[in-house]
């Protein structure tokens, strides 16, 4: 049973976690997702893997009351490893009640409090691989994926914008829905304000997926990340990224990777935007910063195979069930 704060309608990390993990597990047990536990449903279910320390702390607390600690497992989302367990006692409670720990990326690990690593393990979650496109070579085109909130810091993105207003070769486009007007607002005064950087709000996920493969370049500025989705498909379609540096990203990209910038310094990230834009038309990693980050995520990319992820949860669940 997978206990997910987030459900198909809102289309975001967690939910598409849960959805493919359930996806995977159904090969070999039977699986149900739910908001909360218990249910009217609950006397049947043997194991939990639950998503998210906080927002699943009322089902983590109820099962380790009512059934084996060895017969839970978390999943610890970027926002539990990077702010919640360091403020938050249920948050914290959730790491003591469960038997196993999941984090999504290497570097999650190193963010547990030591006393827990001993029951935690690396799940890198999965994209499926797609044949990489053509992509312009008359213009640098960047794109950002990610609905617009604080903790992705969406102003990264504007300042860039306008400090690249009169760059009309450096396109942004940014994908997303305005979780507050204010992100509203401040997206379309930047569109007014700058002719290259263009919202194009929430849009279906294949058609996400089809602006990632059109891209130069994937743009992330994120605040927090456990392992960000936008990233993995990225890589898996052949299109290189630009980061924060955070230890969600770095934990996805290697600690070598070329692409990072400082966690909200707009003009770092532009600066990288503006050299990748001058080397764009060279395919020699020597002399292209474009071309070393393309190989760098390339060797990256095996990381993220559906068949590993589908592995590792299937080996989680049987671990879950042998548990006494």
């Amino acid at each position: 049973m997978i206990v997910s704060p987030a459900l198909a309608a809102a289309n975001n990390g967690n939910w598409q976690t849960a959805h493919r993990w359930s996806s995977f597990l159904a090969e070999a047990f039977d699986v149900r997702t739910v908001m909360s536990w218990p249910d009217a449903q609950s006397e049947r279910d043997r194991s939990m893997i639950a998503l998210h320390a906080r927002r699943s702390a009322d089902s983590i607390a109820a099962w380790a009351q009512a059934r084996s600690p060895g017969k839970l497992a978390l999943v610890l989302t970027g926002t539990d490893l990077y702010r919640d367990i360091g403020i938050d006692p249920a948050a914290r409670r959730s790491l003591d009640f469960a038997g196993q720990l999941v984090v999504l990326q290497e570097l999650g690990l190193e963010a547990l409090p030591a006393v827990h690593r001993h029951k935690a393990r690396v799940i890198y979650q999965s994209v499926a691989s797609r044949e990489a496109t053509p992509k312009p070579n008359d213009r640098l085109r960047a794109v950002m994926v990610g609905h617009l909130r604080d903790v992705k810091s969406p102003e990264t993105l504007f300042e860039a914008a306008r400090l690249l207003r009169q760059r009309p070769d450096i396109e942004l486009h940014h994908i997303g829905r305005a979780d507050e007007e204010i992100w509203a607002e401040r997206a379309h005064r930047t569109a007014a304000e700058c002719p290259s950087y263009h919202w194009l709000g929430e849009l279906p996920h294949e058609e996400t997926l089809r602006e990632i493969q059109r891209a130069n370049l994937l743009v992330h500025t994120s605040a927090i990340e456990g392992g960000a989705h936008a990233i993995m498909e990225a890589v898996c379609s052949g299109t290189p990224v630009l980061a924060s540096r955070i230890s969600g990203n770095i934990g996805l990209l290697g600690p070598g990777y070329e692409g990072y910038f400082p966690h909200g310094d707009a003009k770092a990230l532009a600066h990288l935007l503006k050299v990748c834009r001058a080397t764009q038309g060279s395919d020699d990693p020597a002399t292209s910063l474009l071309a070393r980050l393309r190989a760098q995520c390339d060797l990256r990319a095996p990381l993220f195979s559906p068949d590993t992820e589908r592995r590792a949860v299937l080996d989680l669940a049987r671990h879950l069930e042998e548990s006494p």
